[in-house]
């Protein structure tokens, strides 16, 4: 079930049987696309981890301790020629600088930058956030520098919204990249929420 208004999230436990252990966002990607499935993936660094608040050491998942245990929701990106799983964010861009940006988030964060402030990882949505192509620039390097306190938000040629399902078709393909790792060039995309579909622990 996911996330509800005033509830608490996961719980605290033994570390699951089996748990994978994640150390970035294309490990992760890995892992959820090898067996969506499995018991439970522990998170050490990545943009997930930081949006969870993951501590980002190792000793954490030494089976002595107890962690905190998570539901997750996953992406689900169909393409040109595949389908695929992602855990944090889907981006189709050719360029940070020029042209369209499409950012499709269940994560809060890129790297530094608090791209979706308002994702969180179990609610049911993917957050979308859409640079139109005619943004300058010099725009762009101004909302840059406000990246990683989200002050980039709002902007007129910055549109937001949250959904469960959504579909694009680009005027001109774009570079497909699942949490960091470029998997398509590909002129339509397709995104799903796949509630509830994985555990992570940290």
């Amino acid at each position: 079930m996911t996330i509800r208004k005033g509830e608490d999230w996961g719980a605290i436990g033994p570390l699951p049987s089996g748990t994978e252990i994640c150390e970035d966002n294309e490990s992760l990607f890995a892992a959820v696309n090898r067996d969506p499935r499995a018991a439970c993936i522990g998170l050490l660094t990545g943009d997930l981890a930081r949006t969870v608040s993951a501590s980002g050491s190792l000793d954490r998942f030494n089976g002595l301790d107890e962690v905190v245990i998570l539901p997750l929701d996953l992406g689900l990106a169909h393409f040109d020629g595949g389908t695929r799983l992602f855990a944090s964010h889907a981006v189709a861009r050719r360029s940070w600088w020029r042209g369209r940006v499409l950012v499709v988030a269940n994560a809060q964060f890129i790297g530094s930058w608090d791209v979706a402030p308002r994702s969180h990882p179990n609610d049911g949505f993917l957050d979308v956030v859409d640079v139109a192509a005619s943004m300058g620039i010099r725009q762009r390097q101004a909302a840059r520098k406000r990246l990683p306190l989200a002050g980039h938000l709002p902007h007129p040629s910055i549109s937001t919204r949250r959904s469960r399902e959504a579909e694009w078709v680009f005027e001109h393909p774009l570079d497909l990249w699942l949490d960091g790792v470029k998997v398509a060039r590909t002129s339509n995309l397709r995104v799903e929420c796949l509630a509830d579909s994985q555990t992570i622990c940290i």
